[in-house]
């Protein structure tokens, strides 16, 4: 078992060898992420109209 001087070191020098994303990269991992699920989003939304008016049209030929 380390001390915790010794754990805090350790931890100092693990952090240190992190490669740390740029702003740039951020931002556009963002933007992707948004994007992606708006494309997402608006795709189940056809999705779920298209079967919803299906069912409707199904229900009220036998209805």
């Amino acid at each position: 078992m380390t001390n915790p001087l010794q754990f805090i070191q350790q931890t100092r020098s693990e952090i240190g060898k992190i490669a740390w994303p740029t702003r740039r990269e951020v931002i556009l991992t963002t933007v992707t992420v948004f994007v992606m699920a708006t494309l997402t989003a608006i795709f189940f939304a056809l999705v779920d109209i298209l079967i919803r008016t299906g069912l409707q049209d199904l229900l009220s030929f036998f209805g």
